[in-house]
Formats: structure tokens, C-alpha cells, sequence
């Protein structure tokens, strides 16, 4: 009999690879978005979830508008956090596995070196003390609960979610005929989708729990990072590097996220490929989503 696996978010852009990857495992696969599943709601969570029978849950249902969250920190709770508690309750009632994305904002950025597993978190933002707080309620209420942490995600399925993705916005203001000016004083690991999820799965049926970090392996300032992705795509538009201090937004950010995927590698997962490998697969991949695009 396959397994029974339900992902959260389904529609987003982690989440349609991690349908994509459990189904060519042969999972037997729920799905549920926004649309269809309110995970604030307690009583609607357990019994979407009780009806599944899941053997485990992946959750990558998330409420990411990090500067808007500074006007709304309630709506960035309710979902980030009180949600991952309704969520990690079900499952402690059905014994299903929970499995939940987390993030690299987490950390202050004050690192000088790519951030482990054992750092202690310090947030900077409402968005980010919402996300650590979904971290400890899936400890809270689950012993076998795994928590990874990402950063930066990109992927072909950015092409039919309402935000995208930071490639997406980049080919957008390329085409826009305008100078685009980019931060280069802020570090990242942006990660490739598919290889997020497919690497994640692989933890889960590895048995693995707790904190772990799949980053995208090459740590890369956003103008290096947008001046790649236009060298990929072939084309060359008027690209200018700014900063943190010209250019402010309403919530801080860490200046440095770089996530150590050590911790992974030790589990026998393989290292990530070169970013510059998985921006190109990125591009073989979007032209056919953008050709089935309904747009």
C-alpha cells in the first residue's frame, strides 16, 4: 500500500514540486491550497486532515508578504504560527508526520559564515518572529516533526502564484526598459525549488526530525544573483547595485542568510549543484510552464 501524504499550499511555487516529487514516488497524494483549506481554522484543519489519513503532511502553506507583516503581525501569526499548531495537533492526534518549511530571516545576519542548525535564531521582523514561532509549536506538540529551513526559492511554478519569484521579478523589469537597481550588500543561498523538495522528501524517508537547513549551497549577494540570472537568460539589461541604506523597506532583514547544508550532506544527502546549474535547469523548465501558461 502506497503512503498517504497531504501537502499544504499545494498551488505555491514548493509546493506543486513537492506534489510533483511525491507523486513520482508514488505517494498517494492530497492536495489543499488556500482556496480550500483555511489552517487557521482549528476544527476545519482536523477534519481535513483526519478524512486524509495521511501517514505524513507537508506544510508549505505560508504567509510570506514580509514588509506588509509589519502592518499586520496578527495575520502573520495566525498563519506562520497558530496555524503550524493546529497542524502539529492533528497530526499528534492521527501519529502522521509533519514536515514544515521554515526560513533563513530567523537569524539577525550579524554571521560571517553560513548559519548551522545550532545557531540560536534572533529575528529582526514580524514576519520572521512569526516563522520561529511555528518552529516551536511543531516542537511543542510533535517529537518527530522536521523543520527545514530554506532561503530565497525559486522555481517554474513562480510563473502562476500572484508574488513569483525574485527571477520572475527580475525578466520583468528587464523587459520594463528602465536601469534596475539591486541591493548587493545583502548575502543570500537562493534555492532551486524542485531540488528543495526532492532533497526534503529524501530527509523525511530517511526518518530524520528536527532543524534542518537546504539551502541553495552558493552564498551570493541579490545583484550578483540578478546579474547571473540575465547572463543565463541571455539578455543584458542596465543593471546597478544599491544598498540597504538607499534602499529602506519596512521591515529589517537579515544581511547575511547563507544556510550551512552540512547537517543535510551528513544525513548522505548529495551537495547542491552549482547556482548557476540550477538557474539554467530553472530556464529549460520555464519555457514549457510558459507555453501551458494561462496568462
Amino acid at each position: 500500500m502506497n503512503q498517504r501524504a497531504v501537502v499544504l499550499g499545494a498551488a505555491g511555487q514548493l509546493g506543486v514540486e513537492l506534489v510533483r516529487e511525491l507523486e513520482s514516488r508514488h505517494y498517494d497524494v492530497t492536495t489543499w491550497d488556500r482556496a480550500h483549506l483555511d489552517i487557521t481554522d482549528t476544527s476545519a484543519v482536523e477534519t481535513a486532515l483526519a478524512a486524509a489519513n495521511a501517514d505524513i503532511v507537508f506544510n508549505s502553506a505560508a504567509y510570506n508578504q514580509v514588509d506588509v507583516a509589519e502592518a499586520e503581525p496578527l495575520a502573520a501569526l495566525q498563519v506562520n504560527a497558530l496555524a503550524v499548531r493546529n497542524l502539529a495537533l492533528a497530526c499528534r492526534q492521527m501519529d502522521a508526520r509533519l514536515v514544515h518549511f521554515s526560513t533563513d530571516y530567523v537569524f539577525d545576519g550579524q554571521a560571517s559564515q553560513p548559519y548551522t542548525e545550532e545557531v540560536v535564531p534572533h529575528p529582526l521582523s514580524a514576519y520572521a518572529v512569526s516563522k520561529l514561532a511555528g518552529e516551536l509549536y511543531a516542537q511543542a506538540y510533535l517529537d518527530r516533526a522536521l523543520i527545514v529551513r530554506t532561503c530565497g526559492v525559486f522555481g517554474p511554478g513562480g510563473l502562476h502564484t500572484a508574488r513569483g519569484n525574485f527571477v520572475e521579478l527580475m525578466l520583468r523589469l528587464a523587459g520594463s526598459g528602465r536601469p534596475i537597481r539591486v541591493v548587493e550588500d545583502h548575502i543570500a543561498s537562493p534555492t532551486f525549488a524542485p531540488l528543495l523538495a526532492s532533497r526534503t522528501i529524501d530527509l523525511a524517508e530517511r526518518g530524520q526530525s528536527g532543524i534542518f537547513h537546504i539551502g541553495g549551497g552558493t552564498p551570493i549577494s541579490w545583484f550578483l544573483f540578478a546579474r547571473m540570472i540575465f547572463e543565463v537568460a541571455g539578455i543584458a539589461p542596465e543593471l546597478q547595485p544599491t544598498n540597504e541604506r538607499e534602499y529602506r523597506t519596512a521591515a529589517r532583514r537579515p544581511k547575511y542568510s547563507v544556510l550551512s547544508n552540512s547537517k543535510m550532506q551528513r544525513a548522505g544527502l548529495a551537495a547542491m549543484p552549482p547556482l548557476r546549474d540550477a538557474v539554467g535547469t530553472y530556464f529549460a523548465q520555464r519555457r514549457p510552464a510558459l507555453t501551458g501558461s494561462r496568462a
